[in-house]
């Protein structure tokens, strides 16, 4: 791994020290559009030797269509029982790191999965590096139909108390993605005390 971590020696004490906390649950990654999800959840992946679900991608490939398409042609409440469905069969399997849709920590039952059948992070980024991320990408659907900014300014106020509630919360900020991949890692071994139990 070309970072800080394992150039300080500290790779493998790290990557023990998580892989003891997950105990062979999947580590899923939560947040807002552009928060990082995919792309740290990836590089997290290939530091802990997992194999890495973007959740998105399952439910495209579960419909045959896109998921802009999907809340077009079905709707929000369709996408999110499709997708309350993918994300229950990926927890039922193998070990993975998981990349989860803006809204799949926010439906309860959904929620209540993951909490109970895996780790948590929630990626948490401020308004600005939110935009910043998430402008002319046409494959957002929620930000397709108003204002950007106001839209995420929403999203923010009704969902971040509900985010909360995942096991582990990063700040995201203009951090490089290598330097944000190892934050997660720190905070992840963090969590866990010296008996591989989540810190309450």
């Amino acid at each position: 791994m070309e970072s800080s971590i394992a150039d300080s020696g500290l790779h493998t004490d790290i990557t023990a020290q998580i892989s003891t906390g997950l105990n062979n649950r999947s580590l899923v990654f939560v947040g807002l559009m552009g928060a990082g999800k995919s792309c740290i959840g990836r590089m997290v992946a290939k530091t802990l030797d997992l194999p890495f679900v973007d959740a998105d991608r399952e439910i495209e490939e579960a419909a045959g269509c896109s998921v802009a398409d999907i809340f077009r042609l079905y709707g929000e409440d369709a996408f999110r029982d499709g997708e309350e469905r993918v994300i229950a069969r990926l927890l039922e399997g193998d070990q993975v790191v998981l990349a989860t849709g803006g809204g799949a920590f926010i439906r309860e039952q959904t929620r209540k999965l993951i909490l109970e059948k895996s780790v948590s992070v929630w990626l948490r980024a401020d308004l600005e590096v939110l935009l910043q991320r998430t402008a002319g990408r046409p494959h957002r659907p929620l930000l397709n139909s108003g204002n950007p900014r106001r839209i995420l300014a929403d999203l923010i106020e009704a969902r971040y108390p509900v985010y909360a509630g995942a096991d582990v919360t990063f700040d995201c900020g203009d951090a490089s993605k290598d330097d944000t991949r190892d934050g997660v890692l720190v905070a992840l071994a963090d969590a866990f005390d010296e008996n591989g139990k989540l810190k309450s």
